[in-house]
C-alpha cells in the first residue's frame, strides 16, 4: 500500500494516478489543451527547485570552499526569503482557487486534491523550521563569536530534509493537477 503521508509517500496511491495513465507526464506539453497558465505554473515548481538548489549550493560553498561570510548572508537572505515566501503565496492560491476547481471537475481525484492540501500544511512546518534555521545562521552571521560553520550545516541539513519533502510534493501535485486540466480543458 502506498503511503500517503508526504512524510514517507514514494509517489501517489494508484486510485489517483487514474488521470495520469491517460495523460503521460512525456506529453503535456504537446497536448491540445497544454496552454500558457500550465506552463507558467510548471515553471513556478521549476524555479522552486532552482533556488532551493541555488540556496543549497551556495551554503556548501560557504562549508567547503570558505564562500564569503557576507556574500554568503545576502545570498541566504534573499533566496531564503525569495523562496519561503513564493512557496506561501503558491500554496494559498492553490488550495483557495486552484484545488476546489480541480476537485469539482474531476470528483474521482477530490481525495488527491485534499492529499495536496494536508501536504501544505506539512510543508508549513518545513518552512518554519527552515526559517528558523537560515535566521539562525543569519544571526551566526553576524556575531564573531558565533560556531558559523555548525549553524549553516544545520541550516543546510533543514535544506536537504526539506528538498525531499518539496520535490515529492511538487511531482505528486504536478502528476494530480495537469492531467485534470489537460483531460477536462480547464481554462483558470
Amino acid at each position: 500500500m502506498t503511503q500517503i503521508d508526504l512524510a514517507h509517500r514514494t509517489r501517489l496511491p494508484d486510485a489517483l494516478r487514474v488521470l495520469l495513465e491517460q495523460y503521460p507526464r512525456n506529453m503535456w506539453e504537446s497536448h491540445h489543451n497544454f496552454d500558457g497558465l500550465t506552463r507558467f505554473w510548471l515553471e513556478r515548481h521549476l524555479m522552486f527547485r532552482r533556488a532551493l538548489a541555488q540556496w543549497q549550493d551556495d551554503t556548501r560553498g560557504f562549508l567547503d570552499a570558505g564562500r564569503d561570510a557576507p556574500a554568503h548572508g545576502q545570498m541566504t537572505a534573499r533566496l531564503g526569503g525569495f523562496l519561503i515566501n513564493e512557496l506561501h503565496g503558491h500554496h494559498h492560491i492553490e488550495d483557495a482557487h486552484y484545488f476546489p476547481v480541480l476537485a469539482q471537475a474531476e470528483a474521482r481525484l477530490a481525495q488527491g486534491f485534499e492529499l495536496l492540501d494536508a501536504d501544505h500544511h506539512a510543508l508549513d512546518a518545513q518552512l518554519s523550521a527552515l526559517t528558523d534555521a537560515a535566521n539562525g545562521h543569519l544571526r551566526a552571521l553576524q556575531d564573531k563569536g558565533a560556531d558559523q560553520k555548525a549553524s549553516a550545516g544545520a541550516m543546510l541539513a533543514q535544506l536537504e530534509g526539506f528538498e525531499r519533502f518539496l520535490d515529492r510534493h511538487l511531482v505528486d501535485e504536478e502528476e494530480l493537477v495537469v492531467p485534470t486540466i489537460l483531460h477536462h480543458a480547464l481554462k483558470f
